[in-house]
């Protein structure tokens, strides 16, 4: 054993599921009625499996969606769901609608922050931000904060929806937002998704006192809308479709509904009381992988804690918001 294992609980805990268990599977006999969840991409892809998974164990929903209407119809005939406008790229969206949740004097009992742009060409928003690490975690890191009072009171669930992309990059500390050098669309997505995996290493340390955990995961390999910045021809030579558009190993995929399974299994699984800030895969806890295999887990950099201390420094200087300050 390492000494980050030993360190966290970062080892497998043999949940009895894997990654063939879908969603309905890790809720079978959860009860959710009177729950409040908050998750953001939930009408698209695995969010939205999520959504119908947590809305048929009783839950209610809420949807945040940059494209309020187009999440609106697909949510559409999901009993307890609701949806309301958040761009997670525009602090000030983040800001108006955590906002207006607070307003409605309600608290959070599952937060999965599953929204993401993958190898997206460069591109910029807010003050000149790289797109990747701003949508996919600034703005979660905003709306995580801002949405805090909400979240404490319940001791809730912070779920954070990584990749196995993050062994693609540690945090580019001195030059996060690809301000120099040519800019490398993987390697963009690579640092966003540690830094996924970081942030809920420090806000599960942060909100022990309140009996707040946060998780970070793996989904698994799944064709989704995630896929919607990458040519055709792109997914042939990696290997995940041929000519014809069909999937050239379709064991190596997981459907939408095994997908969800895992970001489910860690916003309500009572295998998880008293573990927090642990990366899982495969509806369990994922080990730690060398940095010189191209095995599943999750690297040693991405649930570092000092590191994960440095990151929120650094996300709490760019949005100007930290609730623990």
């Amino acid at each position: 054993m390492t000494t980050a294992q030993h360190r966290t609980a970062q080892h497998k805990i043999g949940s009895g599921f894997g990654r063939r268990s879908s969603a309905d599977d890790v809720l079978a006999g959860v009860d959710l009625t009177g729950k409040l969840a908050v998750i953001t991409g939930g009408y698209s892809g695995l969010g939205l499996e999520t959504t119908r998974a947590l809305a048929k164990a009783g839950a209610r929903v809420v949807v945040p969606a940059r494209r309020r209407a187009v999440a609106g119809e697909a949510v559409a005939g999901i009993d307890g769901v609701e949806v309301d406008e958040l761009d997670l790229g525009d602090l000030d969206s983040v800001r108006a609608f955590a906002d207006r949740f607070l307003a409605s004097g309600r608290t959070i009992d599952i937060l999965i922050d599953s929204a993401a742009i993958m190898a997206c060409p460069e591109t910029r928003v807010g003050p000149g931000w790289e797109a990747q690490f701003a949508t996919n975690h600034l703005g979660h890191f905003a709306l995580v904060n801002r949405l805090w009072p909400a979240i404490a009171p319940g001791g809730a669930r912070v779920v954070s929806v990584s990749s196995t992309g993050h062994h693609n990059s540690d945090i580019r500390w001195d030059d996060p937002h690809w301000n120099s050098g040519e800019y490398d669309k993987w390697a963009a997505y690579g640092q966003a998704k540690t830094a996924n995996v970081l942030f809920a290493v420090q806000l599960d340390a942060f909100g022990k006192d309140h009996g707040v955990q946060a998780f970070s995961l793996h989904p698994g390999g799944i064709l989704t809308p995630l896929q919607r910045h990458l040519a055709k021809e792109e997914m042939v030579e990696r290997g995940w479709i041929d000519e014809n558009g069909a999937l050239l190993d379709p064991e190596a995929f997981k459907t939408p509904e095994q997908g969800a399974a895992t970001q489910v299994w860690a916003a309500t699984s009572p295998q998880l009381s008293g573990i927090g800030g642990v990366y899982c895969e495969d509806c369990d806890i994922a080990e730690i992988t060398p940095a010189d295999s191209e095995r599943a887990g999750v690297r040693g950099y991405a649930v570092d804690p000092a590191s994960a201390a440095r990151l929120w420094a650094l996300s709490a200087e760019l949005t100007g918001v930290d609730a623990f300050a």
